[in-house]
């Protein structure tokens, strides 16, 4: 069968494009392979009538509505190589085949990579990215900010609304003097020795431990990890990128066109600032986007 729309990702973006694409009536392949980034943290916050939601919940719960609706087939599956064919595009599956379609939402996502090991198993628990998103369930703690991208002090800045904050500079994100004379007024003490390693009992944060060895309580961390595409597909597809923030996003046009004719893409993969509403409104975007596409080249 030859799909109007190959969706693929099922988190909240590629959810929010399918179920536009659903209600449309379009015939559509949702491909996921089960693994979201956000699969580490227990709950989902900040997300109007879902606050509080575990996200493996939102999602499963989203894969059932959009699966009712009966234009829509779901495929658990990796998709692997996607290209241009023809009028359209092939997408290869690690287990299913090839499927075609006329054309293509990548709501891909991102993966992590933390500058410390002893960061991994405490991810989305007790080291955190975004205060909005989790600052509020670990108030009134310590907290630290340890520094790996250039807007590290605009974070530290932020957090002091949530707890007494320590920023660490690692000896490599020192503030400027400008931001150094912000941090101090909303009372945000400046380590440069860097930290180590963190400390505590299973994915808890009790301290952190500095190369000279002190150890700094600290009971939430928060950190801005580097992030890079969980799929090759928008490169395989020649979709051009530029470099934000934490790592490279797919460029992407106010209706989620990328560079490339009939690709569209949503969430995370495609732009700078990761939270869960902004996904979401961005997959509804790409799906109303890719619907407007289909019917303007029919009644061409």
């Amino acid at each position: 069968m030859r799909y109007d729309v190959i969706v693929v990702g099922g988190s909240f973006a590629g959810l929010s494009a399918a179920m536009q694409l659903a209600r449309a009536q379009r015939r559509v392949l949702l491909v996921d392979a089960g693994q979201p980034r956000n699969r580490f943290a227990e709950a989902s916050h900040g997300f109007l009538g879902q606050d509080g939601s575990a996200p493996a919940h939102i999602r499963r719960l989203g894969l059932k509505q959009v699966g009712a609706y009966p234009t829509v087939d779901l495929a658990q599956d990796v998709a692997q190589s996607a290209r241009r064919a023809g009028d359209g595009f092939r997408v290869t599956l690690a287990e299913g085949g090839e499927a075609e379609s006329r054309r293509v939402v990548l709501a891909t996502g991102v993966a992590d990579d933390l500058p410390l090991p002893s960061m991994q198993a405490r991810w989305g628990v007790s080291v955190l990215h975004c205060p909005y998103c989790h600052g509020y369930e670990v108030r009134d703690r310590p907290l630290a900010a340890i520094a790996n991208h250039p807007m590290a002090a605009h974070q530290a800045l932020l957090l002091p609304d949530w707890g007494p904050t320590t920023y660490f500079t690692q000896g490599w994100f020192e503030p400027s003097p400008e931001e150094a004379a912000q941090l101090a007024a909303r009372g945000v003490a400046i380590e440069r020795t860097p930290v180590v390693e963190l400390l505590g009992e299973g994915p808890r944060t009790e301290a952190l431990r500095l190369a000279d060895g002190r150890v700094v309580p600290a009971e939430a961390v928060f950190t801005a990890p580097r992030t890079r595409m969980a799929s090759p597909l928008a490169e395989q597809l020649g979709c051009a990128f530029e470099d934000g923030m934490t790592g490279p996003h797919i460029v992407v046009d106010p209706m989620k066109q990328t560079s490339v004719p009939g690709v569209f893409a949503a969430g995370d993969a495609a732009q700078p600032m990761h939270n869960a509403t902004l996904a979401s409104a961005a997959g509804v975007m790409a799906g109303v986007a890719a619907h407007r596409s289909l019917v303007l080249a029919e009644a061409a």
